[in-house]
């Protein structure tokens, strides 16, 4: 069968995008603004960069205005800073929250439609863990377009995409980096709807393929978040960071995952117990149901586990309730719309009478591809791989450490996109042309896919897919302990064992789901054997890793983990410093950027 797998074309842009959501598409806009003409690609796993995870997003992007009386960018950078539990990186703190106000102005004056007060200014919205004067009182940062944020900043980067020409390889998949004297060169591309392998060369590639946590029973990602880009760094010998670092979101909605956006508590809505009890208030009596996401998570966990929880009638789930019945009308009709839609659509309740049942879903990976802060990736804690970037969800800076604060995703998807754009740009001035295509470019990917189409077994794809989804949550969830975790790597063995027992039943290269979604479960199981690994090895709870055995923060712990992995279970772990140049510096109130205390 390896014979019969060839690279089909080659294509010769002078940049490779690899994911088409909302970094991926910032990054191609800022280039073509920069470069006039440059010719650029995008490979996206869907049929229309237009259906990216980014346009999922709800609640806001936080950004605070120069001219704001009551809000500043210090205060902004502080909330991150702590939200992190003091390990996010400094720098690029700093870089991200001064540039963010910019961003909204670049989005607004290309079409994007933010709501608007009586005044005709931008609206904002309070969120999570963002408070004004270093942590004092909830602060309004969170510029949004009503509850389909996320789809405002797609619909707009995407039009500037067509606007430069950019073009799109849709229902596609990156499957293996290519390289030349340790230089990044491009990837070769499976185009799932003629089952061809296209070679595109490139001066620079960036990776922008977001989330990972559809290893999860509960998941607020789409079906295609199956860490691929992560799968093809490690493949490579690269390493991924802070994979251990997994955020689950407080307010899934019970059975299918989807995101009741924190917009919803950000506008008033209450979490209450079985016994209707506002049990926020005893766990962060500032901040209450504002509070950030990995602390609310827990406490709802805690509210579960001592017995104030429910059980879901349909979906046999535990849960707390969502209350939003005293809301305004108005705001249900203007402002959470959309969102409440969908407690009517997937568990039949209605917001403004009922109360709606919300459990934690696994939403978002702090860690990812190490870069520096201009989005080099890094090949250490010193040395970059040139020619290759990384920016959005995919990429670990690292502006969110070990948590992220609510609306600061959409946030750096745009400042690090436009960061990234300029950095390429500046790259391509002097970058080489790839050249030919290199003797051994599609050894991996064709071994891979050949061992996929002849193998005879009786191992089952949605059996294994279940089993790891049930073994993540219930052992590398949302509390962890080092026996768990030991018998989660175990189990991890055994399910990537079988899952090399797959039979598929069609053996065409042409739109065969069953091989596409083969090799995203070994690239599920490569990644939850990284976070399972990371997860063991960090002693300590900190952000969202949180290890009932090891319940308080540990100096011990103050960096970065960069894993490597290139044969499965055979994890290597380093370090990369975590930025603390804004303490060090000195500057105006530098001790709120110290290793601070985590209250709220």
């Amino acid at each position: 069968m390896g014979s019969k797998l060839q690279i089909d074309s080659i294509l010769r842009p002078e940049v490779l995008v690899i994911g088409a959501g909302g970094a991926g598409l910032r990054c191609a806009a800022e280039i073509c603004e920069r470069r006039q003409d440059t010719s650029v690609v995008v490979v996206t796993k869907v049929y229309s960069p237009q259906k990216s995870h980014t346009a999922a997003a709800q609640g806001g992007m936080a950004a605070v205005d120069p001219n704001d009386p009551v809000d500043k960018v210090l205060y902004h950078m502080f909330d991150t800073w702590k939200g992190s539990d003091c390990s996010s990186d400094q720098n690029i703190i700093k870089k991200v929250c001064e540039s963010a106000w910019e961003q909204i102005l670049w989005l607004e004056r290309r079409g994007m439609h933010f709501s608007r007060t009586e005044e005709g200014r931008i609206a904002k919205r309070p969120f999570g863990g963002h408070m004004l004067n270093f942590g004092e009182v909830k602060a309004f940062r969170a510029c949004y377009e009503a509850d389909r944020t996320g789809k405002g900043i797609m619909d707009t980067v995407w039009a500037e995409s067509l606007k430069h020409g950019v073009v799109s390889l849709n229902q596609s998949v990156a499957t293996e980096l290519l390289f030349r004297n340790g230089r990044c060169i491009g990837a070769i591309v499976f185009m799932e709807q003629n089952g061809k392998f296209v070679a595109v060369l490139a001066k620079a590639t960036v990776m922008a393929t977001g989330g990972k946590t559809r290893m999860y029973q509960v998941s607020s990602n789409c079906r295609q978040n199956t860490g691929d880009g992560l799968a093809l760094m490690l493949q490579a010998g690269l390493p991924v960071m802070d994979l251990e670092a997994v955020q689950f979101h407080p307010t899934g909605i019970v059975g299918p995952g989807i995101l009741a956006s924190e917009a919803l508590r950000g506008e008033g809505g209450i979490l209450r117990n079985k016994d209707d009890e506002p049990f926020m208030e005893r766990y962060a009596p500032t901040a209450k149901d504002l509070a950030p996401r990995d602390l609310v998570s827990r406490c709802i966990m805690t509210e579960i586990r001592e017995g104030r929880g429910c059980i879901h009638a349909d979906h046999k789930l535990p849960h707390v309730w969502l209350d939003l019945r005293h809301l305004p009308e108005h705001i249900h009709k203007t402002r959470i719309q959309e969102v409440c839609s969908f407690f009517c659509r997937f568990v039949g309740v209605e917001p403004q009478s009922q109360l709606c049942p919300v459990t934690p879903t696994a939403h978002y990976q702090m860690g990812g591809a190490p870069t520096n802060e201009f989005g080099e990736v890094q090949r250490d804690a010193q040395q970059i791989v040139p020619g290759l970037y990384a920016c959005g969800e995919f990429a670990a800076a690292s502006l969110h450490g070990h948590n992220r604060l609510g609306t600061n995703s959409l946030l750096e998807l745009i400042t690090m996109g436009k960061v990234v754009g300029k950095r390429v740009s500046a790259y391509l001035d002097e970058a080489e042309d790839p050249g030919n295509l290199p003797q051994d470019a599609g050894q991996h990917i064709f071994g891979q896919f050949s061992d996929y189409l002849e193998t005879q077994g009786r191992g089952r794809y949605s059996e294994i897919r279940d089993d790891l989804r049930i073994l993540m949550t219930a052992k590398v969830g949302v509390f962890r302990n080092e026996q768990i975790l030991r018998e989660a790597i175990e189990r991890l063995k055994e399910l990537k064992e079988r899952a090399g027992e797959i039979e598929l039943t069609s053996k065409s290269l042409v739109m065969n789901q069953s091989l596409v979604q083969l090799w995203e479960l070994h690239h599920l199981l490569d990644v939850s054997m990284v976070i399972a690994s990371g997860a063991l090895s960090r002693k300590e709870s900190r952000g969202a890793h949180y290890r009932e055995d090891y319940p308080e923060r540990s100096s011990e712990f103050q960096y970065h983990t960069l894993a490597y992995m290139t044969e499965f279970g055979e994890v290597t772990l380093g370090r990369r410093p975590i930025d603390m140049s804004i303490f060090e510096a000195r500057g105006e109130h530098y001790e709120k950027f110290g290793i601070i205390e985590r209250k709220y």
